[in-house]
Order: C-alpha cells, then structure tokens, then sequence
C-alpha cells in the first residue's frame, strides 16, 4: 500500500516539473516556439491562444 502512494507522488512530481518547463502562454518565448512548431501539429486551443496573444496583441 504505501508503494502506491509513492507512486502517484513521484507521478504528480514528475508532471509539475514537465509542466513548468514550458513557457507561460502568451509569453514571446510562447509565440517563438510556436512559430517554430508545424502547424499542423497545433491544437485547437493553442491556435486560438496563437491568435489571441501573439497576432492581435
């Protein structure tokens, strides 16, 4: 039992650290990276962030 729950810490740690590795969104180190990301390879959601942040800024 207390296997698991170290488990889901070391889990949980690892995604906190994936997730604050990545750029604020709207940041210009946001938008550079974007620019450099296929297109195609876009979310939905990042698209509309592109275009809220980085184009009609």
């Amino acid at each position: 039992m207390p296997q698991r729950y170290l488990v889901k810490i070391a889990v949980l740690a690892a995604a906190l650290f994936v997730a604050a590795c990545e750029p604020e969104i709207g940041s210009e180190e946001w938008c550079n990276a974007m620019k450099e990301k296929d297109k195609g390879d876009w979310s939905v959601n990042e698209a509309k962030d592109f275009t809220k942040h980085c184009v009609l800024k």
